[in-house]
């Protein structure tokens, strides 16, 4: 077990230190470049076509998701413990200035989220229920060409997140309702797994419903919450800034020598948080724009950038804001024990109970979308809905498993296997980028014209 254990450790530190940190931000520099900072052009589009989603109210389509709800079901995914624990591990390893490197690492992040939709929208296809279905897989096969690749990004993801990525939410909901509510890890686990099934088997449909419903009281919650501790922490804003900025640059002008942190720490972990968190390139969230119901791939491009910018700007942000506001940073503790450590000096006791809530609606809703993530890949590898139901089997499985568990290794494992889906993913992205830019341009020059937005779907 210690020699598996030594292996994972040197895998994951080849991936995480320097092949995806350098690759996914080179990436998104790259596209970011070629694509004319539309995250910065395109902001303004991209919030009013998603705020206005949600006064709408769009219907999908049979087979398919509204725009917002593909959108929900992304945040869904991407706002989970990484907004919590893994600020706090950012911050406590690479220092204020790691929040600098966070935000850097989401504004590049928007332009490869925007690729990855947009080519996932492309090369979708309509499976044997009549349901969509598309994501990295799908480009991977239909635009590269290369089966085999297709084939082991969708094992890869499959393993990361449906089985061992779930195992380990579940463990954060359990552990966080045990710790604050005293319930016994396994009776939560076993909750968490009915209601969760009770979404698996309504398919799409539910799934879609679900994240159109909680993920915007979650997340609204949550930064509301934050927000009464800015106002109560308001004299200790502009050094919080202040130190984000100092200390992203120069660590020990405000930090001292003594902490041992440097420039290269801050880089690090503000970087590899932030992408483990926003899921940009990562080859995730495009399997849920993939399917949802626009009248072109530009459209659920733009909608897919805001995801990153709520799901790093605003939520990871507010997570920092309390930490660094409060000095919870300062009082030696690790993980998500900071962040409960910050809402307990701002609200007392309550405060550990009103993180406790938010960490279980941002875990349950990370199960669900990983869970949908692994279902489209599934598909992709098996036809007939016994592949679906065994599947989902299993998943529970994982989720009852997990709760009770310590999970230290299997949370490394399952930063090797995300690690291992990047890859295909980033190959797929640089080669097939033209043909995104190519359908940025066809938007841009049917709006010109005036005429209805259009776009042919060859694999549907």
């Amino acid at each position: 077990m210690e020699l598996l254990e030594s292996i994972v450790s040197f895998i994951n530190g080849i991936l995480w230190d320097y092949v995806l940190i350098f690759g996914l931000v080179g990436i998104g520099l790259y596209l970011t470049l070629r694509l004319g900072f539309i995250q910065v052009k395109r902001f303004g589009p991209s919030a009013k076509r998603v705020f206005g989603g949600v006064l709408k109210k769009e219907k999908a389509k049979e087979g398919s998701m509204s725009s917002f709800q593909a959108l929900a079901t992304s945040i869904a995914a991407q706002i989970g413990t990484g907004n919590v624990a893994g600020v706090a591990t950012a911050i406590t390893m690479g220092g204020p200035g790691a929040v600098f490197w966070m935000w850097v690492s989401a504004f590049f992040g928007m332009a490869t989220i925007f690729v990855e939709a947009t080519l996932a929208q492309k090369y979708r296809e309509t499976d044997n229920d009549g349901q969509l279905v598309g994501g990295p897989a799908y480009y991977i096969k239909n635009g590269l060409g290369n089966k085999g690749l297709a084939a082991f990004f969708a094992v890869a993801l499959i393993i990361a997140l449906g089985f061992i990525g779930n195992m380990v939410q579940s463990n954060s909901i359990a552990d966080a309702v045990s710790r604050a509510f005293n319930i016994p890890q396994l009776a939560v686990g076993i909750i968490i797994a009915v209601l969760a099934g009770l979404i698996f088997i309504g398919g799409m449909k539910r799934i879609a419903s679900f994240a159109e419903l909680v993920v915007p009281l979650m997340a609204t919650l949550y930064i509301l919450g934050a927000i009464i501790v800015m106002f109560l922490f308001s004299g200790n804003i502009p050094a919080v800034f202040k130190s984000i900025f100092v200390a992203a640059f120069n660590p020990e002008a405000i930090m001292g020598g003594a902490a041992g942190i440097g420039v290269q720490q801050a880089v690090r972990y503000g970087i590899a948080r932030g992408l483990f968190s926003n899921e940009a390139g990562m080859g995730s969230t495009p399997n849920s724009h993939a399917v949802a119901n626009v009248l072109h791939p530009v459209e659920q491009g733009l909608v897919a950038m805001i995801a990153v910018f709520i799901d790093t700007l605003l939520v990871c942000s507010a997570t920092a804001i309390v930490i660094l506001s409060t000095g919870a940073n300062g009082l030696g503790l690790v993980g998500v024990g900071v962040t409960q450590a910050a809402f307990k000096i701002a609200y007392g006791p309550i405060g550990e109970k009103f993180l406790a809530v938010c960490l279980t609606f941002f875990a349950f809703t990370t199960l669900v979308g990983w869970y949908y993530f692994g279902e489209n890949n599934i598909r992709f590898l098996f036809k007939g809905k016994n592949s679906i139901r065994v599947y989902q089997i299993i998943v529970l499985l994982f989720i009852v498993l997990g709760s009770y568990q310590k999970v230290d290794f299997v949370w490394n494992l399952a930063d090797m296997f995300n690690g291992i889906m990047v890859v295909p993913n980033l190959i797929a992205i640089f080669v097939l980028f033209k043909e995104s830019k190519g359908m940025l341009e066809d938007y841009d020059e049917q709006n010109q014209k005036g005429e209805r937005l259009h776009y042919d779907y060859k694999y549907q």
